[in-house]
Formats: C-alpha cells, structure tokens, sequence
C-alpha cells in the first residue's frame, strides 16, 4: 500500500482504531504482578552472581551475567514505563509506587521522567515541538544553517558510537541526576528523592560487597542497559518511511501508525524488551499494557498494514541523521554532499 493510500485509510478509520484498541487498556493484575517477578527476580538474582563470581573466579565469568541482568533492568524499565503511562495496574496509587521503586533501580526519576515522556507521546513527529523527550533531530536546512560548532555537536551527539555509549550513560548516570530550569516542584521532589534512595542503596551495596566489587558489577549493567534503552528509543522513530509534519499538518493518528516503528525483534529480545517494538500501537494508545500490545496487533487490519521493521532492517537507521523536508524522509549526511553538487 502506497503511504497517501495508507493515510487516506488512517482518516477514515479512526473510530474503528480507537475501538480496537480500547478492549486492551484494562492492566490484568495477576499479569502484572507476575512481570514483577519474573523480572525483578532474575535481575536480583544476576547482580548477587555476578557480584560472587567476580570477588571468587576470573572477572570473564562475569560478563555473561552482567549481560544477563543488563537485559532484565531494561525489562525493569519498560514496567517502569508502563507505570508512568497509568498502564501497568488499575490504581494509579500501585502505578506511582511501584514506578518510583523501578525508578531506583533503573536510575530514573519516576515523575520527572513520566512528565517528559508524555510530552514526548503528545509532540513525536512534531517538527514545531521539538526537544523533550525526544532524540535530536534537525532539518537539512536547519543543519546548513547552523554555525559549525553546533553542526559539529550534532554530528558528534547523532553518531551511533557515542549515541549508543558516551550518551546514553551519561543520560542515565548523571543527566537523571538533575532538573532543568522549568521543571515543577513535583519533578524537582522527583529527581531529590531518587537521588536520596540511589545514595542509600548504593551505599548499602559498597558496604555490603565493597566498592570494587559494586563498581564491576553496577558499571558495566548500567552500561549494557542504558545502551540497549537509548537503541530502543532511537529506532522507535528514526527509521525509514518515519514521519515528520509542521503543526499545522501534524495529525496524532498518522505519528502513531507511520511515526512510529513496528519492531519486528526475536522471541527472546521482544520478551526482554517488554514488547516496545509494537511501537505503533502504545503511541496509540498508551493505556495499553505491554504484555498486551502482541494481541492488539492483530485486532484490526490497518495495524497488519504496517511495514516491520527487522531486526536487519533496523541497522540502517544507524545512518539516518537528518529530516528531508522535501522529500519527507530521513537522510544521512551525505546528501548535503550530494545538493552542494546540484547548487
């Protein structure tokens, strides 16, 4: 289907998506809870093995389990998200609780970060509102226009060796560690208060295991982790055929179903990634609980219209860095090459 034919479609079925999809905003509780454990358990169970293998046999040993709770605090976060979203139980009261518990775990402010993530839902692919929430991305004209410093910043932000690395710890690490200048007084208390309990059970683990011991396992999980959640993120909405619209233009529906990836992963990633690669229908409906998202798919036949995007696939967003306003895709920096040619 050609992508006006697909829009023409999203306008006139937007009653039967919304109905669609609202038979899944209700959280199973017996579900959610047994999520908790099943990801909480294991991480907990790897941070403790990996913390014993390291201080009794070879630091090689190690890796596997690090990598191992690595993928299980990504797990950890994608509840953690569902929380902010009111998604994960019926009570927001069980959602902000148990949300700000991941939030420790995962280095997250809870409601700071929940406040920046809805903006995120309310604005993706809106070229008028850009900035939070959201992977910088300019404009061609607007990467010409700049002076060569902040080009240079970008390219340097935007390059998948730092992106995937240098940026996303330092996001989790240090970034979550601080509020901006215009936040509330609920996200500032946010940022404190998972400062405070960060401090306690960081100090409670150096105590507990030492602080070589800590940093050899806490460092690299936090590494591997933060990695994985800024690929995620990244590929959730720069990839090929993604969506781009001024405000005036800008339609909810469109950035879901066009803006948004279908992430087509492996059994296995999609279970540790709490099943984010349905990207398209939590931008439609965030209500929906991860552990839902797979059956929604299937619920109405505009979502079996969506192009997944493979796990192949997904590489080659690694060398999308700019939005072609003209031709309405995502371009690599070579194509300021190629019209310096055409001027």
């Amino acid at each position: 289907m050609q992508i006006t034919e697909f829009m023409q479609q999203i306008d006139a079925q937007r009653a039967s998506i919304r109905e669609a999809l609202a038979r899944y905003q209700k959280p199973s509780i017996p579900r959610s809870i047994w999520q908790l454990v099943n990801t909480l358990v294991p991480f907990f169970g790897f941070w403790a093995a990996s913390a014993y293998v390291y201080q009794n046999y070879s630091y090689w040993f190690v890796l596997p389990l690090v990598i191992l709770a690595a993928g299980f605090m990504v797990r950890a976060f994608i509840i953690f998200h569902d929380c902010g979203h009111g998604s994960f139980f019926a009570s927001k009261r069980a959602n902000d609780i148990v949300g700000r518990i991941l939030g420790v775990i995962t280095f997250s402010p809870y409601d700071y970060w929940k406040h920046d993530h809805s903006v995120h839902h309310a604005t993706a692919g809106n070229l008028d509102k850009r900035g939070i929430g959201d992977v910088p991305t300019w404009t061609v004209d607007e990467y010409r226009s700049k002076p060569w410093y902040m080009r240079l910043g970008y390219r340097l932000m935007r390059h998948p060796l730092i992106l995937l690395t240098f940026v996303a710890f330092y996001i989790f690490a240090i970034s979550h560690r601080f509020w901006l200048p215009n936040a509330g007084w609920r996200e500032k208390q946010s940022v404190i208060y998972t400062n405070l309990a960060l401090a306690v059970v960081i100090a409670g683990l150096v105590w507990l295991v030492g602080w070589q011991t800590f940093l050899a396992v806490q460092l690299p999980i936090l590494m591997l982790a933060s990695s994985g959640g800024i690929w995620l993120f990244y590929v959730q909405h720069n990839f090929e055929g993604t969506y781009w619209e001024h405000q005036k233009d800008w339609d909810f529906y469109k950035a879901g179903l066009i803006g948004s990836s279908f992430y087509k992963l492996p059994t296995i990633l999609n279970w540790f990634s709490g099943n984010i690669g349905y990207h398209h229908l939590h931008h439609l409906s965030p209500r929906i609980p991860n552990y839902y998202l797979p059956k929604a798919q299937t619920e109405h036949p505009l979502f079996e219209q969506v192009r997944p995007l493979t796990l192949r696939g997904s590489l080659k967003s690694l060398s999308y860095r700019l939005w072609d306003e003209q031709r309405k895709m995502m371009v690599g920096f070579n194509i300021l090459h190629n019209k310096r040619e055409q001027a």
